[in-house]
């Protein structure tokens, strides 16, 4: 169990978990002022990046060690944050907060 633990408390499962709150709280923001908000949609998001995202990256951090493959986990966590911070910029997007061209596509 121990195990599960350290895997679950590194600084990379960290990040992820901070970026995953932050895109949370602001898709919920956002969809509170375009009055789409719909609990159900909520529900069915959480479960995709928790399973997706945590639980994922976990079994890629455990992977990852066994075969000594330290360059898979980096090159998933990078995917990871890359996807996470397009959904962050999605949402304030959403909000009306002007973004460049290129952080629009």
């Amino acid at each position: 169990m121990s195990e599960l633990t350290n895997l679950l408390a590194t600084s990379q499962m960290q990040w992820i978990v901070i970026l995953i709150v932050i895109d949370v709280v602001l898709g919920i923001i956002a969809a509170l002022v375009k009055k789409e908000f719909v609990f159900g949609k909520l529900c069915n998001f959480m479960k995709w990046p928790v399973i997706g995202y945590i639980f994922g990256f976990g079994i890629i951090e455990a992977v990852g060690q066994a075969l000594n493959w330290s360059w898979l986990v980096n090159v998933v966590f990078v995917l990871i944050v890359i996807t996470l911070l397009a959904s962050i910029f999605g949402n304030l997007g959403k909000l009306g907060l002007p973004l460049p061209g290129t952080l629009k596509k």
